[in-house]
């Protein structure tokens, strides 16, 4: 005969189960606080318990999430910086930085702090950032002589759409070719 399994879950086994999703979760994606709490919110959503109410879920949810916290395996503080490092690697801007950071959850205390050791490493971070993104989209200072006149407010605007202020936009097409060559050198 086989046996019935109870559909029923105790909270000390969903806790369990939360606790290794969350694992394998930060083992695969390095995420902020505020995603994993997303990712085992939809997680246990579809599943949908019919024994435990969605506030009992939420509320376990804080307890893995401060557990994860004070083992070090989550860390709001570090991920800022780390993203802020590579995103100003690939040549984005303060404000792109800033605004993904917002989007992923991070507290507004660790996006000042980062964005203000950005600041401390290099007052004119956004200058070289939009430098770097004009030779990898080989844009503004990066064109030919005669074209640059053409494509201007072309460049402007993406400039613009990458989060770069007017005056850093205006600067880094005002540039000319044997500056951005050795500003390009540089980096």
């Amino acid at each position: 005969m086989i046996p019935i399994r109870n559909k029923k879950k105790s909270l000390q086994v969903t806790v369990e189960e939360m606790r290794n999703f969350a694992f394998a979760y930060i083992e695969k994606y390095a995420p902020s606080k505020q995603q994993l709490k997303t990712y085992l919110l939809k997680k246990y959503l579809k599943n949908s318990i019919p024994s435990v109410k969605k506030q009992d879920v939420t509320n376990l949810i804080d307890v893995v999430l401060v557990d994860l916290e004070k083992s070090k395996f989550i860390n709001d503080k570090f991920y800022s910086e780390s993203k802020a490092k590579s995103m100003i690697q690939r040549g984005n801007s303060i404000n792109k930085i800033r605004s993904y950071l917002f989007t992923k959850g991070i507290n507004d205390k660790f996006i000042k702090e980062t964005v203000d050791s950005i600041y401390d490493k290099n007052s004119d971070q956004d200058f070289f950032s939009a430098i770097k993104l004009c030779k990898k989209k080989r844009i503004g200072p990066a064109r030919t002589e005669d074209n640059r006149s053409l494509f201007y407010k072309k460049d402007i605007s993406l400039l613009a759409r990458n989060g770069f202020d007017f005056e850093t936009s205006k600067k880094v097409m005002d540039i000319e070719k044997k500056d951005y060559l050795k500003i390009i050198n540089l980096l």
